[in-house]
């Protein structure tokens, strides 16, 4: 058999067992034979007459390779199971038996099988690659490092091992180490199309979207269908404002993938973006025509309403499907449901609950998650609002204030506590807030460091923070600054609306911030990058959604430094206006 001479080495087993038919190695030895040739029932069934006649590890392994092939994977876990308890010290044993757990997709269980299997061979390069990869797939890249690490270094220079290596360093947000691990994965496998998507995607976080335009082009090249490779190319021509060939992109996947979701939701932001309303609003209604349901969204089991059905006397259910900006932007819907005599059932976060349960049509309003909801007549996603009512450009309602705080008094709390810390200063008093959601995919874009801003608090004027949950960076310059951070008072959006009407201006990233300021009708200056979420347009530095919004733009130079020179301009204007008024 080890000769490849298989039908000699079965006559010769088949003589031994015509001599005794009960020979366990003889039984086995058929097994493999059986195996080698992938005859897989033939091989349980040999394999488990040895083990008939005597137990033993190398059977129960070869036993659970057998049924590993036929797709047995709970009795091959069984098997090596057993195995592992004859052999506790044998490292292949405990390596099957944690590939059986990996394909009952118990990935936690796999993994410290293959960390044992590294306790007795610490040189073994397959179960350091397997940990690392369960690691990957248990959302703990960190953890996994140290395994790629260990594999780099017991078996250098493999392209597989510097490829995941490279996606846990994205994941990690360690961009630029992505790109020189994936960089290198691709000099030693050039035909491989993921790992030119990946780089690219690294080259995306870092705003070097020119050079991942060209890994994407490598990609489609080796694979030409290749849907994610082209979705990420219509995001960085997209990236670079080259509009038209971005929606062209997009219509190539749906050529290839008539069905694709993500193409379509990209294509009708893309569309609202450049201001066609009507064909962005086609583009999200057909994802719902096609019952694409996001995932975060429940699925109700009963009627949808997207603005056809009469509702006059109906209960309708809206549902935050967004973050707090979309809600906020899109809860100046809510009356319109109300004057077309809708009962307005609003289900949001709880941080949104106190501010817009005030809302005029809304008769109840339950945090996310609800347990139970009472009775309705239709649902509809907040965010589909626009859609329902078939907004175009000249017809959003643009009211310019349709928030308003909660009670006088909560105000003038927050007037004393400005009082407390600022005294009588008569100066300008400006609210910040630089970052929004970090989880949100264009953070990266839409975000912007505090020490971005320090050139604006040379202004003379009274600065007062609006950041929640600031990131390390941003809580150690703001501890060295001179801006006033009462943010541990501020328990929900009520509580900050509170404190925006206590202020003369706004200056804010694309956030939640920016939405709440603006829709309370506070004058709001808002700091986009250079390719801004839909909402806001393009070329522009007006609001038709919010009156009281001013927008300052990024150049192609995507130089946050340009854009709060134009802010810093902006604001000695208005300090020396209001200081000869």
């Amino acid at each position: 058999m080890q000769e490849g001479r298989a039908l000699e080495a079965q006559l010769c087993c088949q003589q031994a067992l015509a001599a005794d038919p009960h020979h366990a190695d003889s039984l086995h030895l058929m097994g493999l034979l059986a195996l080698q040739a992938r005859q897989y029932d033939h091989a349980i069934e040999w394999i488990a007459r040895a083990n008939q006649q005597d137990i033993k590890a190398d059977y129960l392994l070869s036993l659970g390779t057998a049924l590993e092939q036929q797709g047995l994977y709970r009795e091959a876990f069984t098997t090596f199971d057993r195995a592992v308890q004859l052999k506790p010290d044998d490292a292949e044993l405990w390596a099957c038996r944690g590939s059986a757990l990996t394909r009952l997709e118990q990935p936690a269980d796999a993994l410290a099988c293959h960390q044992r299997v590294l306790e007795i061979e610490p040189d073994n390069a397959s179960a350091a690659f397997r940990c690392a990869l369960l690691l990957l797939g248990l959302h703990r890249p960190a953890e996994a490092l140290p395994y790629f690490d260990r594999c780099d270094q017991l078996r250098p220079n493999q392209a597989a091992v510097l490829e995941q290596r490279a996606i846990a360093l994205h994941t990690l947000k360690r961009f630029d180490e992505a790109v020189s691990n994936g960089t290198r994965a691709h000099q030693l496998d050039p035909a491989n199309a993921d790992i030119c998507n990946n780089v690219g995607a690294s080259l995306q976080f870092l705003c070097r979207d020119e050079e991942a335009l060209s890994w994407f082009d490598k990609a489609l090249a080796l694979r030409p269908n290749f849907i994610m490779s082209l979705i990420n190319k219509a995001s960085s021509l997209a990236q670079m404002r080259r509009i038209d060939d971005a929606i062209a992109a997009y219509r190539q996947v749906q050529t290839i993938d008539p069905g694709n979701a993500e193409a379509k939701s990209y294509l009708s932001l893309l569309y609202r973006l450049i201001g066609n309303f009507e064909a962005g609003w086609a583009g999200q209604k057909a994802r719902w025509n096609a019952q694409l349901r996001p995932e975060s969204y429940p699925d109700f089991h009963r009627n949808l309403w997207l603005g056809k059905e009469e509702i006059k006397g109906k209960t309708i259910l809206v549902f935050a499907d967004e973050g707090f900006g979309d809600t906020i932007q899109f809860a100046r819907y809510i009356p319109l449901l109300a004057a077309r005599g809708a009962q307005v059932i609003l289900v949001v976060e709880e941080a949104l609950r106190p501010l817009l349960s005030r809302l005029p049509g809304v008769i109840q309003c339950l945090p996310k998650p609800s347990t139970s909801l009472p009775p309705f007549d239709f649902h509809c996603p907040i965010g589909s609002l626009p859609m329902a009512f078939e907004t175009r450009l000249d017809t959003i309602p643009a009211v310019e204030s349709y928030l308003t705080p909660a009670s006088e008094a909560g105000v003038q709390v927050w007037q004393q506590r400005l009082r407390d810390h600022l005294g009588n200063d008569r100066r300008l008093r400006i609210g910040l807030a630089w970052s929004g959601n970090a989880q949100h995919s264009n953070d990266h874009n839409r975000s912007i460091p505090l020490a971005a801003l320090r050139t604006l608090l040379d202004a003379n004027a009274s600065f007062v923070s609006l950041q929640k949950d600031p990131r390390p960076g941003d809580r150690t310059a703001l501890e060295a600054s001179d801006i006033l951070d009462l943010t541990a008072q501020l328990t929900d959006f009520a509580e900050t609306l509170a404190l925006v009407n206590c202020l003369d201006l706004v200056i804010t990233a694309d956030s939640s911030t920016a939405h709440l300021a603006a829709a309370a009708g506070r004058r709001t200056w808002i700091l986009l990058p250079y390719l801004p979420d839909y909402r806001w347009l393009l070329d522009r530095d007006d609001s038709p959604w919010y009156p009281t919004a001013r927008l300052f733009r990024q150049s192609a130079t995507r130089d946050w430094g340009e854009v709060t020179d134009t802010v810093r301009r902006a604001l000695r204007e208005q300090i020396t206006s209001r200081g000869r008024s």
